[in-house]
């Protein structure tokens, strides 16, 4: 009895003198995200191409609003995605301001720069996540206020590439541009990184055949890749018009990089290491197809989002990308170091696989690289290269 009595005296006391001790119920909290998609037609490619999935982004998207409704269920929070992809910028940004007048004001956009940018504009109290765009404007002098980057900026792999052929002392470049604009924007950020990690471009050739090189490789590609001593072939190719033609075809046998034999990507199926082998396997079961870097890119936008509504309980806008600049927001991104966004410039800081179509060659940055603060930081564009200061400017 004594017993008892002294254990219903301890509760007591516990109960008056110790109100944290009884936690408080969660509050139950919707959280409604939006998704807009919109890549422009490329026209005609001169090859045999593989496509962008036409879902690519959006599925993405999907697999993380259920992954975060299981960990948000204990937390009374719920999600849902609310998706819009169009066939014109025109129709995208009217879709868009319906959802903004709705109420909406987290979105994650797979979309051009130029659309992203009207975005920014006509929706000015949202947050937008870039997960579309990989331009290097958006990360060193046209920075938008109320956007952030999950996708890798075109810096972000040529750096990524850059250090891995400083590793092995592929220092001599032979580098072939494309005719698009974007070419000319992957070329360039090449070229910095070039001058960046002690490079030489011994040879610069612009692709100026209109041909079917299926045809014609054999015959036009080592006359045409004839130049002073090089160590490697960087191609500069995102449309996919000639670079598939280029690897086993060069004068010098050489590695071919850039868009087109060793890639630097954001994600890719040979990725399997720190849990990225479950997170492929769910994302598979989901869109019946490998994961690519743009769906990562909306994936993590979806998660980075949730991770700051857990931590804020509150959906507001301006919180959720206060929080995510101030560098208090680590993210798990199945990459083996935790991600967080650049303060200067939105960009999400991730380690980037060095890939060929069917294996994983590397992790970038490069064993040997450092950097006061952050060895993340060595990829892309660091602050004093920047002139966004996005933490100091309120959207």
């Amino acid at each position: 009895m004594r017993h008892v009595l002294r254990r219903a005296g301890f509760l007591v006391a516990l109960s008056c003198c110790a109100p944290w001790a009884i936690a408080a119920p969660a509050e139950e909290l919707s959280i409604r995200i939006g998704y807009l998609g919109y890549r422009p037609d490329i026209g005609p490619v001169l090859s045999n191409v593989i496509p962008e999935p036409d879902d690519a982004g959006l599925r993405g998207a999907e697999l993380a609003i259920a992954d975060s409704n299981s960990t948000g269920r204990f937390l009374k929070h719920s999600y849902a995605l609310e998706s819009v992809t169009s066939e014109t910028a025109e129709d995208l940004l009217e879709q868009a301001a319906k959802q903004y007048a709705d109420g909406l004001r987290l979105f994650v956009v797979n979309a051009p720069t130029a659309t992203l940018r009207q975005l920014s504009d006509t929706m000015p109290e949202a947050l937008l996540i870039n997960a579309g765009s990989a331009d290097d404007r958006l990360r060193s002098q046209n920075c938008l206020a109320n956007v952030l980057h999950t996708l890798p900026s075109r810096s972000m792999l040529a750096d990524a590439l850059g250090q891995f052929l400083a590793a092995r002392r592929w220092n001599r470049w032979l580098l072939i541009v494309g005719t698009t604009a974007d070419d000319q924007a992957y070329a360039d950020a090449l070229r910095r990184a070039a001058k960046r990690f002690g490079h030489q471009i011994v040879a610069e050739k612009p692709w100026s055949f209109d041909n079917d090189q299926r045809r014609s490789a054999q015959a036009e590609m080592p006359l045409f890749t004839q130049a002073t001593e090089y160590d490697v072939v960087l191609v500069a190719d995102e449309r996919g018009d000639f670079g598939e033609y280029v690897p086993y075809q060069t004068w010098l046998p050489r590695p071919v990089a850039g868009t087109q034999g060793l890639t630097a990507t954001g994600w890719h199926k040979t990725v399997e290491t720190y849990g990225a082998a479950q997170l492929q396997k769910r994302f598979e079961a989901h869109a019946n197809r490998w994961m690519n870097d743009r769906d990562f890119a909306a994936w993590m936008a979806v998660r980075s989002l949730a991770a700051a509504v857990t931590r804020l309980r509150s959906t507001d806008a301006g919180a959720i990308r206060q929080l995510s600049l101030s560098g208090e927001l680590p993210l798990d991104g199945f990459k083996g170091r935790k991600l967080s966004y650049r303060s200067w410039n939105g960009q999400l800081r991730q380690p980037i696989p060095l890939v060929h179509p069917r294996a994983l060659v590397s992790n970038s940055p490069q064993e040997g690289f450092l950097h006061p603060t952050s060895e993340l930081d060595t990829l892309g564009f660091d602050a004093p290269e920047s002139t966004c200061r996005l933490s100091e400017v309120r959207p």
